[in-house]
């Protein structure tokens, strides 16, 4: 059940990557770079969401170009990659966009995201997550990574505080 009352808070979204704004799958060519697969929807649902006024962050074990180049199409400011512990990034994260962690909601999908998960306002879980990661979950989505979960969280969001109405009417 999406979780309405703590949405309407939510100030400061931050994703994992892999297994959250992608499948999951890597690919790499034959010079050894590094091919990753984002869903347009997903991409949309963030400009909405920025848009709106929703800071919006990636924390990621993973260092990527291809990650680089989408944050840079998409207008994400804050990216934290090669992250160890993704846990200890919060304070830092916390001073760089001035919202405090009882506003930010994390969207992850396996161990290494349970301590932030932890450690904000609303922990979700996107549908294909692993099994510990979805019952720490405050919210699991109903769509799996890569596939329209960010999208869905960030309608969710929209809805939560009253703009997505506003939103569908420019359309």
């Amino acid at each position: 059940m999406v979780p309405l009352e703590k949405l309407k808070h939510i100030r400061l979204l931050l994703l994992d990557v892999d297994g959250v704004l992608t499948d999951g799958g890597i690919i790499y060519n034959e010079d050894g770079g590094e091919i990753k697969v984002f869903n347009a929807k997903d991409g949309l649902g963030l400009r909405l969401a920025m848009t709106a006024g929703i800071t919006v962050g990636i924390v990621t074990g993973r260092r990527s170009k291809a990650l680089r180049h989408r944050c840079e199409n998409l207008g994400i400011r804050y990216l934290f990659d090669g992250v160890g512990d993704k846990a200890k990034m919060l304070p830092e994260i916390v001073a760089q966009t001035g919202i405090g962690p009882e506003q930010a909601a994390f969207v992850g999908d396996d161990l290494p995201d349970l301590p932030l998960m932890k450690r904000v306002g609303l922990a979700i879980a996107v549908a294909d997550a692993n099994g510990i990661v979805r019952q720490r979950a405050a919210w699991t989505t109903k769509a799996p990574g890569g596939h329209g979960a960010v999208r869905e969280v960030c309608e969710a969001l929209l809805t939560a505080q009253g703009l997505w109405e506003e939103i569908i009417a420019r359309y």
